[in-house]
């Protein structure tokens, strides 16, 4: 997908991280030997899309893994990131050639067919390896259970957040006695915070960076205010579309008031622009690493709950297993091992921004030292994730299809109200539509869930 900007896995790169091309082939490239491993007597394929910083930090934790169980031979897969990667994953799992383990955003899970692109999980295994449904969010495991049974283990929450310029903030008068960015608890308080960090910032410079003409960025940004006031999507077995217009309209219209109000400079380049000193930008926490390598002096806070109820967009990768005919054995229980392993392991995961799923982890000293990840831990508490449907997840149907309309209205070439009265018609559409993956084939072209 597009970025006006540097797209999320360049600026992964630039912060020193290491990436993966693949192909779009059935033989992925991996960095695990072709043979066996010395001593090891289980091989465990595991495919990911993690390049970047988080490739970076998923290979550490692989090898401090292959250390700790030298009898277990991993090879993993670095694939392209995206609808690519959905695809060859779709189609390894129909034609029976697909990997051990797999992660997958959990939002996609719904729509990959589980039960037939997708095996369950072994609880009594992942109990035997130290996972338990109780060290979990409840809302976040529950987003794994499909028909009673778990089809994706949760690895973290990535979130949407509010970073922030300390040096400028504290110019403003906008910092409390704990260093930390002044609560926000309404639109008219945070747009008093953007006029007074506007009067203390560099001339030049925007005041908050908002992927205004970005699709996925600007969809993002609408769950999470549409989810603080309320907002509703479908009833509970997703036949009846519940949108809300009207709460909908005071969504588009506080966006497109960033740019009104002459706070955004629409197209500039967001996160260049904070590290040369613009206050505010929204940026998923995976901007933490290229921040933090600025040596900028910052702060990072889920989005302001401007509605009165806290709710930032959060999605999650999380682990899968690809159907396979034959899935037992000491394989499958190696996939249950090694993804267990990673879970209970998630520190290193942590130093690129993601909240750990895994919730011990995250009342450990060491976590508790981040920052600022200990600044915004408490996404983990509220979030605001798309509804449970097969056309939602990761840029899936729902933001390819939502996202350009959220755009029009945040650049002003459509009107708030008739954009929201749109997205519902879309919604509606898109709820009468059929799963491409409930088919015997998996899904063509570029309609993968």
């Amino acid at each position: 997908m597009g970025r006006p900007d540097l797209s999320r896995r360049q600026l992964l790169t630039a912060a020193g991280g290491l990436g993966v091309a693949a192909s779009f082939g059935f033989a992925a490239l991996g960095t695990g030997a072709d043979a066996l491993a010395s001593g090891a007597d289980t091989r465990v394929r595991y495919w990911n899309l993690f390049s970047g910083g988080d490739g970076a930090n998923m290979i550490a934790m692989l090898d401090a893994f292959r250390k700790a169980h030298p009898d277990i031979d991993v090879k993993d897969s670095t694939l392209q990131w995206g609808n690519p990667f959905y695809t060859k994953l779709a189609m390894a799992a129909a034609g029976n050639r697909a990997p051990d383990l797999g992660v997958m955003h959990m939002g996609r899970v719904t729509g990959f067919s589980p039960g037939r692109l997708l095996d369950p999980w072994d609880l009594d295994l992942l109990a035997k390896y130290g996972i338990h449904e109780q060290d979990y969010n409840p809302a976040l495991w529950k987003r794994g259970v499909i028909d009673g049974k778990l089809y994706a283990l949760p690895l973290d929450i990535h979130v949407q957040l509010c970073f922030y310029r300390k040096d400028v903030l504290g110019k403003a008068g906008l910092l409390g006695d704990d260093g930390r960015m002044v609560p926000v608890t309404s639109t008219d308080e945070w747009f008093d915070v953007l006029k007074k960090a506007k009067a203390a910032q560099k001339k030049g410079l925007q005041t908050i960076g908002l992927w205004t003409n970005d699709q996925n960025f600007q969809w993002w940004f609408f769950v999470a205010f549409y989810t603080q006031l309320g907002g509703r999507w479908f009833n509970a077995d997703n036949t009846e579309v519940l949108f809300d217009p009207d709460k909908a309209t005071q969504v588009l219209e506080f966006l497109r008031r960033h740019v009104t109000d002459g706070y955004v400079i629409p197209g500039a380049p967001t996160g260049e622009q904070f590290i040369n000193g613009a206050p505010f930008t929204w940026e998923g926490n995976w901007s933490v690493p290229v921040f933090s390598g600025a040596k900028l002096d910052y702060g990072a806070t889920p989005l302001p709950p401007v509605f009165g109820r806290q709710a930032t967009h959060a999605e999650s990768h999380a682990f899968v297993l690809p159907h396979q005919a034959g899935r037992g054995g000491a394989t499958n229980e190696g996939a249950h091992r090694l993804a267990a392993y990673v879970v209970t392991h998630a520190l290193q995961w942590a130093a690129g921004g993601h909240i750990p799923a895994y919730t011990p982890t995250l009342s450990t000293a060491a976590y508790r030292k981040l920052t600022p990840q200990n600044e915004y831990v408490s996404a983990m508490d509220h979030q605001a994730t798309e509804p449970k449907v097969w056309f939602a997840g990761s840029t899936g149907v729902l933001a390819q299809d939502l996202g350009p309309v959220v755009v029009s209205s945040t650049m002003g070439s459509a009107k708030p109200a008739s954009v929201a009265q749109t997205m519902k018609k879309h919604l509606t559409k898109l709820l009468a539509s059929k799963n491409p993956m409930d088919g015997r084939t998996a899904a063509q072209g570029g309609a993968v869930a």
